[in-house]
């Protein structure tokens, strides 16, 4: 199994048309185009992927096709987070036998947990699964708001790897810089892509990924891999309109959006949300354009 890092795709969940189930088709040709781009990495079943839709048989079931079309090629991190330690836990073990290289955990959102019944409830998920956890560090919809030093403590539980998605550049930071021995953080803010690369993060989840994945794979090519940031900061004027469009609208929204205009049907989100309306649409598409994208 390839290491986790790089590139790694916040991956939609394509519906059938009538958004009754996941459209097995519509993800293996999206996984097939992904890849094929370059990405290291997918990450099903989190924010972008609509998992507070869907039912906890369908986030199963999205697991197994997620390792069945990856084959082994890219790595494959779950979101497993829930409102419930149980089903978390549940979700978790099963992504383990099912191949997940790690899961990622959001902490249970609506209802704020403390501290210790984060470490306990992290714990029992590693208990139950053996895998290495991401925790999805994501302030705004968990309403739980830890220092640097409590999410690196987090390592103590089984937690390896960060997804930042809180939008905090200082933090990033100091857990690239002065915490890289307990935990691994990787970017999860649009909009902060290029710092984090630029600034050591070994790899970033992206949603934008799903319909500018070529962009994003040159983008970390030359700032992660040769350290040309002057090459990095031409495809970053391309890239940073877009991050800035997603994050200001209903960020699934606006990135099932992107994969339409793309030219892969997805199937809209399941209600109660929808595709962005024609007029931003219409905006998303040039800036796509600007980028050198190519749309329908």
């Amino acid at each position: 199994m390839a290491s986790i890092g790089g590139i790694m795709v916040a991956l939609i969940t394509p519906f059938t048309d009538d958004k009754t189930k996941i459209d097995e088709g519509r993800l293996q040709a999206h996984i097939e185009h992904l890849i094929k781009a370059g990405v290291h990495g997918l990450v099903p079943g989190g924010s972008t992927g609509e998992f507070t839709t869907m039912s906890t048989a369908e986030r199963k079931q999205l697991t197994e096709l997620c390792v069945k079309f990856a084959a082994g090629r890219v790595p494959v991190v779950v979101g497993t987070g829930s409102t419930s330690s149980d089903e978390a836990i549940e979700l978790s073990a099963h992504a383990a036998k099912a191949g997940a290289a790690a899961v990622m955990v959001v902490p249970p959102f609506y209802d704020p947990v403390n501290l210790e019944e984060l470490h306990e409830m992290l714990g029992e998920i590693h208990n139950a699964s053996k895998l290495p956890i991401m925790f999805y560090n994501i302030p705004a919809a968990s309403g739980l708001t830890l220092s640097p030093q409590e999410i690196a403590g987090l390592s103590k539980v089984g937690v390896k790897y960060l997804k930042d998605t809180s939008g905090n550049a200082p933090a990033l930071t100091e857990l690239i810089f002065g915490l890289s021995d307990q935990i691994t953080a990787f970017n999860g803010w649009d909009s902060l892509t290029f710092y984090g690369l630029a600034a050591g993060c070994p790899g970033g989840v992206w949603g934008a990924a799903n319909f500018i994945p070529e962009l994003a794979v040159e983008l970390w090519d030359a700032v992660a891999v040769k350290g040309d940031l002057k090459k990095g900061r031409e495809l970053w004027s391309k890239a940073w309109p877009i991050c800035k469009f997603l994050e200001s609208h209903n960020y699934c929204a606006a990135v099932k959006t992107g994969v339409e205009l793309s030219g892969q049907q997805t199937g809209g989100l399941r209600k109660p949300f929808s595709l962005l309306k024609p007029e931003l649409q219409a905006e998303l598409k040039v800036l796509l354009q600007n980028a050198g994208v190519k749309t329908i």
